[in-house]
């Protein structure tokens, strides 16, 4: 098991260089395949303190996981793995992430990550006019317009009524109804051409006009108000997924918990008792701080924010997870710049912000490796493309090739009129729904560049960049052995249902319950209603019986729960004995617990069902020994045993 974690660990840690190797650098070939002796310096360095196995510690110890590592490339590139389409999106999803450390101008992000943290420090209400025009309209079109939106600009200037003129002029959806009003919003909330024109906007002022990819806008800032803070709280959950051990109902138990807090009950101690979030029940249900917009529960959000005084407790509500009780903790002061300035870089940089942020790159890849311009292409382009592209139904391979022309040259590297129809083709769906072929092909050209720009300073960074180079290795290997992972050992297991039951019948004298029992947990905060739940219990009193005469009018004195439990379980008192009836009283953790055991079930096999998970796992290792050993049958490794002696002296192995 050890030696599979560390496999695993070194996947993602283990680098190839896109260098050329030296002779003597080569530590071992894998079918003539050099692999080097600075490879496994950086790796064995890098992961010497994760290894437990202490003989994995030598460097011949730890030579066995780094040649089943490289088996396990070699083994992707066989089986082709490289040359699946779901291999090569991800893999360029990840390259396009990283390349931006290093692309992206820092002064340019600088800039629009401080104005995003002052923008976002104010919420701004406000309504507006939208007259629709897409980029792609002809001129004339867009000529309208543009003169009816200076038309109605000037009667809002006049002081005519603003919220009169969206019901009679915006052509959004809905304005008739709204009126353009937007509410409240906050810096990325808005397409950024328009969020700058309300930012640069005065409280009942009308702004310039502002072009979007929905048309023109104008719109009239209504209030400016201070953001909210984060707020901290903690909460109980009473989670309503069916379960069958479950013999309460979900809203029954969270009213019952409520009754106990009124009465004064402490939140923390009934959210470790009964909470169904486990993650926050240790911390007395507390959740880590949050503001709006963060949560995946917007009835959640809302409940939460209801609260203002800490301290204060809602009222049970129901959310996508369950039933809740929440409290409030804590509103604490708004973030500073240098804890939000991370996140807000991550923002920029994927958001509508990008476009300004990619013109700059643009001319910074040009200014570099140099840039120029090929033959015209948009009336060639525009005559080429069938009516079809218009449909997103366009397919290069139905018309005669392109012609073999140069559409511009970045470096010493040409980029084709073949290469631009290939993109069209392949990004037709994704762009915008164009009218006319002319516009098409401006914006296809504009994306195009502006990809092959960032393309080929990736490709240059890998040979002129060695913390680049090492990075992108890492994850292009531990994806490709992920994917073989997948596909050769961990699909396979799951999908062995025959292999599994032959594999748990040979070890299934490792999986063994405990002692268990068939029991009902009575809880109460007053040692005298645990004492009396005991008394009713020797009296042969039913569990709604003994419910019936503790729990009366809106008071709960006793929850009572039951189901099947190993005598382990940490719900269960410590020190309890286990016999048939009803046991002594135990105070676990503040709450007086009595139980009354009806079943007890000796110690046994588990059968499959009960451990399935846990045995799929040790299947999948005894799946991934075998494999490796065919492996290491398969490919012929040979290892320089110079280079060897030498790495073992450098490192006293």
């Amino acid at each position: 098991m050890k030696r599979v974690f560390v496999i695993c660990t070194i996947m993602f840690l283990a680098v190839g260089s896109t260098y050329a190797q030296k002779k003597k650098d080569v530590l071992l070939t894998i079918n003539d395949k050099p692999v080097s002796t600075t490879e496994f310096r950086r790796v064995y360095k890098k992961n010497l303190d994760l290894v437990k196995d202490e003989r994995q510690k030598t460097v011949d110890g730890y030579l066995d996981l780094f040649i089943d590592y490289q088996l396990k490339i070699a083994e992707a590139y066989e089986q082709g793995l490289d040359k699946s389409p779901a291999y090569k999106q991800e893999f360029a999803r990840y390259e396009e992430q990283l390349s931006r450390n290093y692309i992206y101008d820092s002064n340019v992000v600088d800039d629009m990550v401080k104005e995003a943290y002052e923008r976002g420090l104010e919420e701004i209400e406000a309504r507006h006019i939208l007259i629709n025009v897409s980029y792609n309209a002809v001129p004339s079109d867009t000529l309208k317009a543009y003169n009816k939106i200076v038309d109605v600009r000037k009667k809002a200037l006049a002081g005519e009524d603003f919220e009169t003129l969206a019901r009679e002029y915006s052509t959004e959806p809905g304005a008739s109804d709204r009126a353009g009003y937007l509410g409240y919003f906050t810096a990325f909330s808005m397409v950024y051409p328009f969020e700058t024109a309300a930012y640069n906007t005065e409280v009942g002022e009308i702004s310039e006009i502002v072009r979007t990819q929905f048309g023109y806008h104008i719109l009239k800032v209504l209030d400016r108000r201070d953001k909210g803070s984060e707020i901290t709280v903690s909460h109980i959950l009473i989670s309503d997924k069916d379960d069958n051990s479950r013999t309460f109902n979900p809203e029954e138990r969270i009213n019952e918990i409520k009754k106990l807090l009124d009465q004064g009950e402490d939140f923390a101690m009934l959210a470790e008792q009964y909470s169904d979030d486990k993650n926050s029940a240790v911390r007395g249900g507390k959740l880590n701080r949050f503001s709006r917009g963060r949560l995946r529960s917007m009835i959640f959000e809302e409940k939460a924010f209801e609260l203002k005084e800490a301290g204060e407790i809602s009222e049970p509500f129901k959310s996508e997870f369950g039933w809740h009780i929440v409290r409030l903790e804590e509103i604490h002061e708004k973030a500073s710049f240098e804890e939000l300035k991370p996140s807000l870089e991550k923002r920029v940089k994927d958001g509508d912000r990008a476009k300004k942020v990619t013109s700059v790159i643009g001319s910074k890849i040009k200014e570099k490796y140099g840039f120029k311009k090929g033959e015209a292409f948009v009336d060639y382009f525009v005559e080429y493309l069938p009516e079809a592209v218009l449909k997103r139904r366009y397919r290069y391979d139905s018309l005669p090739p392109v012609v073999k022309k140069t559409l511009f040259t970045i470096g010493d590297q040409p980029f084709t009129f073949e290469e631009f129809a290939r993109f069209i083709e392949s990004r037709q769906r994704q762009l915008v729904n164009y009218q006319s072929k002319y516009a098409l092909v401006m914006s296809a050209y504009d994306e195009f560049e502006a990809n092959s720009l960032k393309a080929y300073y990736r490709s240059q960074l890998e040979l002129e960049n060695e913390e680049y180079a090492t990075t992108i290795s890492e994850y292009r290997n531990g994806l490709l052995i992920f994917d073989l992972m997948s596909q050769n050992i961990w699909l396979k297991a799951k999908e062995d249902s025959l292999g599994l039951q032959s594999y748990y019948e040979k070890t299934k004298q490792q999986y063994r319950w405990g002692e268990r029992i068939e029991a009902t947990l009575a809880g109460s905060t007053e040692r005298s209603n645990a004492e009396e739940v005991a008394r009713l219990w020797k009296e042969g009193k039913s569990d709604e019986e003994v419910k019936a005469t503790l729990n009366t009018g809106d008071k709960v004195n006793v929850i009572l729960t039951s189901g099947r439990f190993e005598s382990s379980n940490n719900r269960l008192p410590d020190g309890l004995v286990i016999k048939k009836g009803v046991s002594d009283l135990y105070n676990n953790n503040g709450t007086f617990v009595v139980i009354r055991i009806d079943e007890i079930i000796p110690p046994g096999l588990k059968e499959l069902d009960d451990v399935r998970g846990k045995v799929m796992s040790e299947y999948q290792v005894f799946l991934e020994e075998e494999w490796m050993e065919s492996l290491r049958n398969k490919f012929n490794v040979t290892i320089n045993q110079k280079a060897l002696k030498k790495l073992k002296k450098e490192f006293k192995s």
